[in-house]
């Protein structure tokens, strides 16, 4: 068998080699943010140095979080990722949407907004246009069931009739409220607070509290109950 020369190895692949023992032994901690981003590109062009493309990439989207937010057409926007290269970094979205998408199952208490945010950003974070969603929940704070509805967050789209029916239907004790803002700002519009205050006093009416209403980014959350809005 034909020994393989140190000159016939691909470019990098010695570079690679050690990026991965560091991340291995360190995790990301011992990565730097381009390394992370080079690493991912690299899954999709095993023989490829990606290190120069990777330091691109992290400045065109401006930090580490950017590049992994990034979609599949802006990456290849950056001189040198193509198909292949992007691969890498679309499977950690992936990977990442659907583990958060599993951390909150039927048995999960949602207890703070972090945990809601988190969630809620995998979801529909990145998504270009308004999305509205429901949380319905039992008396222990326990996710039964969910509800996205897509469009302008207007008192059509979150009538109390719209937003209690479906938790009625559940048997929900209690419900979160949620949407994301693509401006990427999450500060609330004074239409976001008046529909809040409307759908708690319903809710009180009804019986089932509105617990919170959470807005969600692609990097960011606002609880409206933390706000002060709901008591």
């Amino acid at each position: 068998m034909k020994l393989m020369k140190a000159e016939d190895l691909p470019k990098g692949a010695g570079h690679r080699k050690r990026l991965r023992e560091r991340f291995l032994q360190s995790g990301l901690d011992g990565l730097l943010d381009y390394e992370i981003v080079e690493l991912l590109l690299t899954l999709g062009t095993p023989r490829k140095d990606c290190k120069q493309i990777s330091k691109e990439a992290i400045k065109e989207f401006g930090g580490l979080r950017g590049a992994l937010d990034a979609t599949f057409e802006d990456l290849q926007k950056v001189k040198g990722i193509g198909p292949s290269n992007a691969f890498g970094v679309k499977l950690f979205q992936a990977i990442s949407e659907r583990y958060a998408k599993e951390k909150i199952s039927k048995k999960t208490l949602l207890d703070s907004p972090e945990l809601v945010a988190r969630y809620l950003q995998k979801r529909i974070g990145r998504e270009k246009k308004e999305h509205f969603v429901i949380l319905y929940l039992d008396t222990r704070n326990q996710l039964i069931t969910n509800n996205v509805s897509i469009g302008t967050l207007d008192t059509s789209l979150v009538h109390p009739r719209e937003v209690f029916a479906a938790a009625i239907q559940a048997q929900a004790a209690q419900v979160i409220i949620a949407h994301n803002h693509p401006s990427g700002d999450p500060e609330p519009s004074p239409e976001d607070i008046e529909i809040t205050k409307d759908l708690a006093i319903a809710g009180k009416i009804l019986g089932i509290e509105l617990l919170d209403h959470v807005i969600v980014t692609g990097s960011g959350f606002l609880s409206l109950r933390t706000k002060g809005v709901l008591s």
